[in-house]
């Protein structure tokens, strides 16, 4: 039985040149799990708030979303508030209070609900989702992960039908993530609960939908089951050359979609499967004769033996006040001229702070941070908005030179070419408060770029960039890093990091509690590590990318 119909739905935001949504037809049956996949600007946020009357953006509109048969136009505000649940991708833009049982009850208090439903609610609420410990504090003392359950949390206690999630976990790390959408999972499950979700990270997701629908440039590229999915993306209407969508795939599926190993009805989509699969394979093979098969050594691994130190922490240590606890503790950093270095760690391990700490926003209380002399040095922070100063993306550009000694022609020319590299001149009159999260995430990273610093923080850079441009962001920060610029980033990319980083870290209790190489590095890990390695480690526990797992799998 259908809960969500969408017929030849058309939408189009004003002054834009082309509809965001073209023609979209959909059913969505009750209890469904639904994953809503594509590019950055293919649309995904645009049609999820089609299904909500009170997010609606504002443009010309053909077509109908129809919820149990009524149109969203003619939805009672009631029944739309109570009924439609919504999770966006930012979790600060979503809570309005200060405590956290004030935003598990304040939903419920605008409803109208007597204190005793609210109390046995909030109770419920509280404990289905762990927040026990937590209820009484600050929103502000909240990590990432923590903000993003309170809302999903707060959004469930008004017993919505359908739960609506926009990219709910590019903001956390792979556990807080990984539990996030187990937690949504289970809400489907438990309760019944349609689920309607967008997310770039399929790792954890494709298993989980009974539908998975792929946007492309306003349309439905493809709908149906997860595998059905995979294979048609890998041959894309039987041209034997994969959609650019295939790549955003999770890792298992790429690496045994298209080979003699798997077909549409064994097509692994976990590491379990993927595993059980390599064990059938293999069972009548030699350890020995495997593990030996296929060098993965990498040719491109610096050589940082002489590099010249260009930023260096020593003895650092910082808290926000006397009361409480310290964010970095002893901290100890040297990181080499011309390096690619990737900070990793959970949400709320003070990793933003650590940049921060580098670029003189907070000062710290022990220590002392060197920066070379010749240096020139800029942050992109973990929200792009932050940075958002003009009405137009390419002034945005055209400010970011604002205080340089360039002529006009010059920084007209730098605007069009980081246009174009970052893949925005097609919106260059669109305001960047328009932009989806990947977009202005590309916007903000190009106006700090466009600056020409030397040395460039990242603070989570890949945060809702889509599984392409992520390409073309690691040939862009190596193309800097060839050039001599030094790049420090804080990510929760593993896969991210594995293939473009020189160097990572793990920072744990205020300090770095290991480093090396990156493919060094994510060898032998649970959880920080590539799905590679985890599918492997069984055999060879030194394969970290795909491709060195299909170039393996080939040589045996």
């Amino acid at each position: 039985m259908e809960k969500i119909r969408i017929e030849n739905l058309t939408f189009k935001y004003p002054l834009s040149e082309k509809p965001a949504l073209i023609d979209i037809n959909l059913c969505i049956g009750r209890s469904e799990f639904v994953a809503v996949c594509g590019k950055s600007g293919c649309g995904k946020s645009t049609l999820l708030r089609q299904m909500k009357k009170s997010l609606v953006p504002y443009g010309e509109k053909s077509g109908a979303v129809l919820i149990d048969g009524i149109s969203i136009e003619n939805q009672d505000d009631r029944t739309s508030a109570i009924g439609i649940g919504f999770v966006q991708q930012n979790p600060d833009n979503q809570i309005v209070t200060d405590k956290v049982w004030h935003e598990l009850a304040f939903g419920l208090e605008n409803l109208g609900y007597s204190n005793q439903v609210i109390k046995r609610r909030v109770a419920e609420m509280a404990s289905y989702f762990g927040i026990q410990n937590w209820f009484r504090m600050d929103v502000s003392e909240l990590s990432g992960g923590q903000k993003q359950l309170l809302n999903l949390a707060s959004v469930m206690a008004m017993q919505p039908e359908v739960l609506i999630l926009d990219e709910p976990a590019s903001q956390l790390d792979p556990i807080a993530a990984t539990e996030f959408l187990n937690t949504v999972y289970r809400i489907n499950r438990d309760l019944g609960t349609t689920v309607i979700i967008s997310e770039h990270r399929l790792e954890d997701l494709f298993p989980m939908a009974d539908q998975v629908v792929v946007l492309d440039e306003g349309r439905v590229l493809a709908n149906g089951d997860a595998r059905q999915i995979a294979l048609e993306l890998y041959d894309h209407v039987g041209s034997g050359n994969p959609h650019p969508m295939f790549f955003g795939m999770p890792h298992v599926v790429r690496i045994f979609a298209g080979t003699e190993f798997a077909s549409k009805d064994n097509l692994p989509l976990t590491v379990r499967e993927g595993r059980l699969l390599l064990d059938n394979l293999l069972e009548d093979k030699k350890v020995e004769e495997i593990s030996t098969k296929y060098d993965s050594t990498r040719s491109n691994t610096p050589d940082t033996n002489s590099k010249e130190n260009v930023l260096s922490l020593k003895d650092v240590y910082f808290r926000y006040n006397h009361k409480s606890n310290d964010i970095l503790r002893g901290m100890n950093l040297d990181i080499d001229k011309g390096t690619l270095n990737c900070l990793l760690g959970g949400n709320g391990s003070g990793k933003s702070t650590l940049l921060k700490a580098i670029i003189g926003i907070v000062k710290p209380q022990r220590g002392k941070i060197t920066i070379g002399a010749e240096e020139k040095i800029a942050l992109v922070p973990q929200d792009p908005q932050a940075l958002f100063t003009e009405i137009t993306v390419e002034e945005e550009m055209f400010e970011g030179m604002a205080f340089m000694d360039l002529s006009e022609d010059e920084k007209l020319s730098r605007t069009e070419d980081m246009l174009s590299l970052m893949g925005l001149t097609h919106l260059r009159k669109a305001n960047p408060y328009d932009l989806s999260g990947g977009e202005q995430q590309r916007l903000a990273i190009g106006k700090v770029m466009v600056y020409g610093p030397t040395i460039l923080l990242l603070d989570e850079p890949t945060k809702g960039l889509d599984p392409f441009f992520k390409l073309t962001l690691g040939s862009v920060l190596r193309e800097l890093v060839n050039q001599g610029t030094t790049i420090f980033m804080v990510s929760h990319d593993i896969d991210f990091c594995a293939i473009n980083g020189d160097k990572c870290y793990m920072f744990f209790d205020g300090e770095i509690s290991a480093s090396g190489d990156s493919h060094e590095f994510f060898r032998g890990n649970n959880f920080y590590t590539t799905t590679a390695n985890k599918l492997t480690r069984k055999w060879r526990d030194d394969l970290v990318l795909s491709e060195e797992v299909r170039e393996w799998l080939k040589s045996i």
